[in-house]
């Protein structure tokens, strides 16, 4: 599946059956032309196996006429048939995850009621249903973190976790259930912290999460000083840039961060802005189009006393 970051409160869809190819192309062209805080675009195969179903989420009325047009020259008369719907808040996300199957990455299994039978009793399952908050686990960047816990799962198990911009949960919901410890998780969007909370009692995972509302790092709770082991930001671009000060102070010495909600085009300014704090490379993981990023300590740039 390919998946964009969800508009704040969307009121309208587009659905079109098309082809994989044309999916792709209309997923990057429509993901280019519209703001991503107000748009988003999703694209999944269908059923039969053989189309996919592309469907795009407005946070106001579209312009038809003018979307139809700037797919036109990629399906040609075919966009004709796209529908455009009006949806209420509540069902936006319980429409795009229709006929999704559940996610694996490694041990982990990301699922909705509805697969409860498909979880073998190895699995880490979380359990997510639909709800007014980013996070369903079907998204390149939210898997790619996952498998980003996963190789640190094998090296070693963090004592502290740290997920900025958690929305539904799943990342902060994944290491608390594989390391059975407190893990604290924080996103600017009230109604995604209220989410996240629904989700961890349905998950049986409460007593280990610790819940903050606020933009980045700013709660008393996340804003510690070499604090964290292992932090998770998946968020946007930008805002990565803008908070590289503030999350690179949280991760304790020898700790990893774990950066996603980048385009491919996205990765060599991010990378610039977080070897300004001292951090280096280790892995990158392309998943659907986006990138999932692994830093350690060690960058070129000379580390600020400060903060040693």
């Amino acid at each position: 599946m390919l998946e964009g970051l969800h508009p704040n409160r969307p009121t309208h869809i587009m659905r079109l059956v098309t082809d994989e190819r044309s999916a792709r192309a209309m997923t990057d062209i429509l993901g280019e032309v519209f703001d991503p805080a107000e748009t988003a675009v999703a694209a999944f195969e269908t059923e039969d196996g053989r189309t996919w179903l592309l469907e795009a989420y407005f946070a106001s009325e579209p312009d038809e006429s003018a979307i139809r047009e700037i797919v036109r020259p990629i399906v040609g008369d075919v966009v004709d048939e796209a529908v455009f719907e009006a949806i209420e808040q509540k069902d936006w996300v319980a429409a795009s995850l229709e006929g999704l199957n559940p996610v694996r990455a490694g041990r982990f299994v990301v699922h909705g009621s509805h697969d409860r039978d498909r979880v073998a009793l190895n699995d880490w399952a979380i359990e997510i249903e639909a709800a007014l908050a980013f996070g369903t686990g079907h998204h390149g960047t939210t898997r790619g973190c996952l498998l980003a816990l996963v190789d640190e799962l094998k090296r070693r198990r963090p004592r502290s976790v740290l997920d900025v911009g958690t929305g539904t949960g799943i990342l902060a919901f994944a290491a608390a259930r594989a390391l059975k410890s407190r893990v604290v998780a924080g996103d600017i969007d009230p109604v995604a912290v209220a989410v996240a909370r629904d989700n961890a009692r349905l998950n049986g995972i409460g007593p280990h999460l610790a819940l903050y509302v606020g933009p980045g790092t700013r709660s008393p709770m996340a804003d510690l000083s070499r604090g964290f082991d292992l932090v998770f930001a998946n968020i946007l671009a930008k805002p990565l840039r803008l908070l590289a000060p503030s999350l690179a102070r949280t991760v304790a010495t020898g700790g990893t961060l774990v950066l996603s909600g980048l385009l491919a085009r996205d990765v060599p300014g991010v990378l610039s802005a977080y070897a300004a704090q001292g951090f280096a490379l280790a892995k990158r993981r392309d998943l659907e189009g986006w990138a999932a990023l692994t830093l350690k300590r060690g960058g070129a740039a000379p580390r600020h006393r400060a903060w040693l």
